[in-house]
């Protein structure tokens, strides 16, 4: 199939790039590099399959494709805060653009959402029934509101135009090419861990998260793109699907595996929590592993181990260049 995927150069699209060209798919990226990197997709320039395009998704493009996954969207605190009406415009207009394009050429399309649509959450785990409890007006909400906003589109582009959409609800996601410095948790410790600075809790450390790997994430979406409709089903393929891991750390335990990971000392230093952070967030994921016949399988152990290296490897990159422009000059 020739396959779009929107934010193709950013961390979860580069691996889902990756993933469908495994596959034998035809892959156009689309990324404006906002927060997408070239060097996360410059091994797949030479693949006469893959084709990268600058491009930014607030904008309509005419193209022929198959199936659509729409990644487009910075999902960092730092970057979807750096300009909250950009970050709106690109789930709601970006959305919207995908969606006229998955009808024009009854294309299967794709929404990456996210667990914060639960907001801080009064229901724990959080279940795909569950409508959340998040602030319309608050710092976040440029994020949170605009990406329930591009789940209403999908469902009504469904219900009205009889679009073939899916929706994922992913929840923290960690793994090689992330951000350094895009403000997540695991990438904060990791980064903190290597210069052997204290690491940064926000909070008394006590809320809770949990992390899904790359390579589990990445096989539940393609997963749920691919599945077929199941008219015996309660629900349908169009509903939203958590997909993550269910197990949870508190901000301290996790300091401690990172800690042990990259082999330092665990220390620590507390800062104010920032608006309306949720203080626990761990997936239902009854209905993924009924309907896809997934659960996660990458341990945390095995996963942050593949992280800490990745990091490293850039940490050590980035130092050795620091030491050679010191040199020149």
């Amino acid at each position: 199939m020739r396959v779009l995927v929107t934010g193709g150069a950013g961390f979860l699209g580069s691996h889902l790039c990756d993933r469908l060209l495994r596959d034998e798919n035809e892959v156009l990226c689309l990324d404006n590099f906002f927060t997408g990197r070239r060097e996360n997709v410059l091994h797949l320039l030479g693949n006469p399959k893959f084709e990268l395009v600058r491009h930014d998704v607030t904008e309509p493009i005419l193209l022929e494709v198959d199936q659509i996954y729409n990644l487009a969207c910075p999902a960092s605190p730092v970057h979807y805060q750096y300009n909250p009406v950009k970050t709106v415009k690109t789930n709601v207009m970006g959305t919207i653009n995908m969606l006229g394009l998955a009808k024009r050429v009854r294309a299967r399309i794709l929404q990456a959402s996210t667990s914060e649509v639960y907001g801080d959450p009064e229901l724990h785990p959080q279940p795909e029934t569950y409508w959340g409890n998040v602030n319309p007006i608050g710092i976040r909400s440029c994020y949170d509101e605009g990406k329930r906003l591009a789940e209403t589109l999908m469902m009504d582009y469904q219900r009205q135009n009889h679009v073939d959409t899916r929706i994922i609800r992913i929840f923290n996601t960690y793994g090689p090419r992330m951000l350094e410095n895009d403000g997540r948790v695991i990438s904060n410790f990791i980064m903190q861990a290597l210069r052997g600075e204290e690491l940064t809790i926000y909070g008394d450390g006590n809320q809770t998260r949990s992390f899904c790997y790359v390579d589990d994430l990445i096989e539940g979406m393609v997963r749920l793109m691919n599945v077929a409709e199941d008219s015996d089903s309660v629900t349908t393929v169009h509903d939203p699907v958590n997909v993550g891991n269910a197990e949870e750390f508190t901000m301290r335990e996790l300091a401690g595996e990172i800690s042990r990971a990259v082999g330092s000392e665990v220390r620590i230093r507390f800062c104010p929590l920032p608006s309306d952070d949720p203080r626990q967030r761990r997936p239902d994921l009854a209905r993924a592993r009924q309907l896809l016949g997934w659960s996660p399988s990458v341990t945390f152990q095995d996963g942050i181990k593949k992280t800490v290296d990745y990091f490293a490897k850039r940490y050590d990159h980035s130092l050795r260049a620091l030491v050679q422009t010191a040199h020149s000059e």
